[in-house]
């Protein structure tokens, strides 16, 4: 009897979570139709060959050929961009991101209690970044993968379960992309003056497994000669508006003082991440 109990628990269980997972593809039978047909129309786009649309106009097109190379493959990420969604619950966010008249979109969404929800296969292009550069990259939703962490980005903290998720996830991209360490970065340092995001994240936690880079504890004297706007352009910022990229530089490494002015304890900080990035 105990055995026959135990059986129907399980099957219950089962059920209820057959149940619920019937229930959410019905709710978005709707978006997962349209995401369908549209990776279904770029698998014709790269399909076709030769390739529609790519014979260049000013040329003779006696002289243009296609012969399909055996060496190739799909475009690869080399960036990770965290988010903070500044909304109040994971379903809002995924709302947001079926909207169609919005026009954004992430790889991933990662909730409060850890939830994990994938919205863009990863060799997609996700419109997460918007206006943004880093170094000499200046298409970043086409080079990154975009990651967003449930969190009105005021008074919410990120919790335990959620960052364990985002490590788990971080952990697999670095390792199927090769993402280098360096390329693990926020939302404010490649659109810096336009976002803030993710606001007050522990950074310092990330870089010691591995993800992005953090200051060392003990901080070495920068020459008199340092220059602070370059070293700033060789770690990634876009110094066209100088301080704008201060305050984004801050923002992630200091998070006390996001002002747009280098202190001298800033500058030490400067200095030691500008030689990680050498």
């Amino acid at each position: 009897m105990k055995n026959v109990k135990k059986f129907r628990g399980k099957a219950l269980l089962m059920g209820t979570v057959l149940l619920l997972s019937a229930c959410s593809a019905g709710r978005y039978a709707a978006t997962e139709k349209i995401y369908k047909e549209k990776a279904k129309g770029f698998a014709t786009v790269l399909s076709a060959t030769p390739p529609e649309g790519q014979q260049i106009p000013t040329l003779d097109q006696g002289i243009q050929s296609w012969i399909g190379s055996v060496n190739f493959g799909i475009r690869k990420p080399n960036f990770v961009i965290i988010h903070h969604t500044a909304q109040d619950s994971l379903t809002q966010t995924v709302n947001t991101f079926l909207n169609a008249k919005a026009e954004v979109s992430a790889h991933y969404v990662i909730g409060r209690d850890g939830k994990v929800v994938q919205m863009v296969n990863d060799y997609l292009r996700a419109n997460h970044a918007g206006a943004a550069k880093w170094g000499n990259d200046s298409d970043l939703n086409s080079s990154s993968i975009g990651i967003e962490l449930d969190n009105n980005g005021k008074t919410d903290p990120f919790t335990d379960a959620q960052l364990r998720s985002l490590v788990g996830v971080l952990e697999v991209l670095k390792k199927k992309y090769n993402i280098p360490t360096a390329n693990f970065i926020g939302h404010a340092d490649i659109a810096p003056g336009r976002k803030v995001d993710p606001m007050n994240f522990p950074w310092k936690v990330l870089a010691k497994k591995g993800f992005g880079f953090w200051y060392d504890d003990v901080l070495q004297l920068p020459p008199e000669n340092f220059d602070t706007t370059l070293a700033l352009r060789i770690i990634g910022y876009n110094t066209a508006n100088l301080k704008s990229a201060i305050s984004a530089f801050k923002l992630h490494f200091v998070q006390n003082d996001n002002t747009a002015v280098l202190t001298a304890t800033d500058k030490l900080i400067l200095f030691n991440l500008y030689k990680k990035y050498m």
